[in-house]
């Protein structure tokens, strides 16, 4: 009987063991590149080894300082060789802190990680200060469903107050608009030079600058994540830059500036097969963007199933102005409402590359996407709201536009439709067809929809383009306008089948200027002028 005891007891001995062996393993997302270089995860389990940060003393009370008791945490989970760091329940208040590899930051639901509104506890690598960073790292994760809060506003004012004192030097402060520059201002979140990266279902809340960057990352994975940032200037709410291998699926974005915005900062690197899907998005800017920055390059986007809403600038953004390159991209199953723009694709030259030529843009497929263009601002409801403009205009069509001698390339738009408000009238602002030279080339100025003034068309504007297609596109307008619905100035091989036009009840309703090598339907509605 004893001896039957003992094995017993060494048998549940044993068994102990290789459950405590086990829950040492650290176990990491496992993350493999499909061939069309979308990243899938395959599995990902939670890391067993757990490190709660009031075990190393953190006080979640809102008041106390807990920078080194959270940086401890971290730093002794990448010492055992990974693990999970847990903030429970209650509000810390941090400085920066800095992720480490096979290590998950995990907030918990209603835990609260809360930055600090002294400036002088924010670190960096690179161009910003940020409030959670990681640089370098592999295997890093951060998720839960509890917040992270920027406390954008109080942050930023503090910043503001401190060059009023004289404790921040000129060169920092933005004189035009009376503000303190990006730089002094930290983001939320960022990740440079890492690979194999997951971000998931956490609350991400007033910034005092953009809220989330990732740069020339590896291995992307961008979850379920929710954006609430009203609270100071360039709020963008997810920049991506010189990252490949990247998945963006399920997130919410609300932002008082751009909301899903594609970069390129680097003129050696360039964004790669990209797959952002099943998003939302309202912005005090453009929704979904490429550029401004656009040094190296884009290829490889695959953008589909988002919902836009209450967005003062374009619904799509597409722009390359720095040198770079942007080609094979694909826009499908876009929704828009109240949005100030549908359709905005930009090639210019704004010098900054080292060659100082221009980059390219082609090869864009837009489907199925239907927008309702407003007639008042439609990010009124933010309090930080987008520029006004310096000029009386009309509403603003969709463009596409290069510059001479660099023609934006093969473009394909099918299934549009796309309702304008009109009330287009000549008394507010005048583009008359006989003065279409006059319209600004603007070619090394910032890219925006309004860029060029009034526009003389009222559904789009087409000017220094080769290979463009419209198939299935509908355009309407609720009331009448002074401009036709198109004009193509300076463009070549233009394929229009299935277009429908309503609310315009012009004889001429598609302009053409200086084209060549036209396919159109319906030629008892083109007009061509000299």
């Amino acid at each position: 009987m004893v001896k039957v005891q003992c094995s017993i007891w060494i048998c549940l001995f044993a068994f102990v063991c290789l459950q405590s062996a086990c829950a040492k393993i650290n176990h990491q997302p496992d993350i493999s590149h499909t061939t069309n270089g979308n990243v899938h995860v395959l599995e990902v389990r939670d890391s067993i080894n757990d490190y709660n940060i009031i075990d190393f003393g953190a006080i979640g009370d809102g008041v106390t300082l807990n920078t080194i008791h959270i940086q401890a945490a971290i730093d002794q989970a990448h010492k055992d060789g990974g693990g999970r760091v847990v903030v429970p329940e209650g509000r810390f208040v941090t400085g920066s802190i800095i992720l480490k590899s096979n290590v998950e930051f995990h907030v918990t639901k209603n835990a609260v990680i809360l930055g600090t509104t002294n400036p002088v506890h924010y670190k960096k690598f690179r161009w910003w200060k940020a409030l959670v960073l990681a640089n370098g790292q592999q295997n890093v994760s951060l998720t839960g469903h509890g917040e992270i809060n920027g406390q954008g506003r109080k942050l930023s004012l503090h910043i503001d107050s401190l060059f009023y004192a004289g404790k921040v030097d000129s060169v920092d402060y933005n004189f035009v608009e009376m503000r303190p520059k990006e730089r002094l201002r930290p983001q939320l979140v960022e990740f440079g030079d890492c690979k194999n990266v997951i971000v998931k279902n956490v609350l991400l809340k007033d910034a005092a600058c953009w809220v989330q960057t990732y740069d020339r990352c590896d291995g992307l994975v961008i979850d379920s994540v929710r954006v609430v940032s009203d609270a100071y200037w360039n709020n963008d709410g997810m920049d991506i830059s010189d990252c490949k291998n990247v998945r963006v699926t399920n997130c919410d974005i609300d932002s008082a500036d751009d909301g899903i915005c594609l970069k390129s900062h680097s003129y050696d690197h360039f964004c790669d097969s990209i797959y952002i899907a099943n998003c939302k998005v309202r912005s005090s800017a453009s929704a979904v963007k490429f550029g401004t920055m656009s040094r190296g390059g884009f290829k490889n986007v695959t953008i589909e199933k988002i919902k836009v809403y209450d967005t003062f600038r374009s619904a799509i953004a597409i722009e390359s102005v720095d040198g770079g390159f942007l080609e094979n991209i694909v826009v499908n199953d876009i929704h828009a409402v109240n949005t100030g723009n549908a359709v905005f694709i930009r090639l210019g030259n704004r010098k900054r590359k080292k060659t100082e030529g221009a980059g390219t843009l082609k090869n864009i497929l837009i489907k199925n996407l239907k927008v309702e263009i407003a007639f008042e601002r439609p990010d009124y409801a933010y309090d930080i709201r987008g520029p006004e403009l310096p000029f009386f205009h009309n509403t603003f069509p969709s463009s596409i536009t290069g510059i001479p001698g660099h023609p934006v390339e093969n473009v394909r738009l099918e299934n549009i439709e796309i309702i304008y408000p009109g009330r287009g009238n000549k008394g507010l602002a005048y583009a008359p067809l006989s003065r279409l030279d006059d319209i600004p080339e603007e070619e090394d100025k910032y890219p925006e929809f309004s860029m060029f003034g009034e526009l003389p068309a009222w559904g789009f504007y087409v000017r220094h383009a080769e290979g463009i297609t419209f198939k299935d596109v509908k355009l309407s307008i609720k009331s009448s306008d002074y401009r036709p619905a198109f004009v193509f100035d300076d463009v070549k091989n233009i394929d229009i089948e299935t277009l429908k036009i309503e609310g315009d009840v012009k004889a001429k309703q598609i302009i053409l200027y200086k084209t060549r090598d036209e396919k159109i339907e319906n030629q008892e509605r083109v007009d061509r002028i000299e």
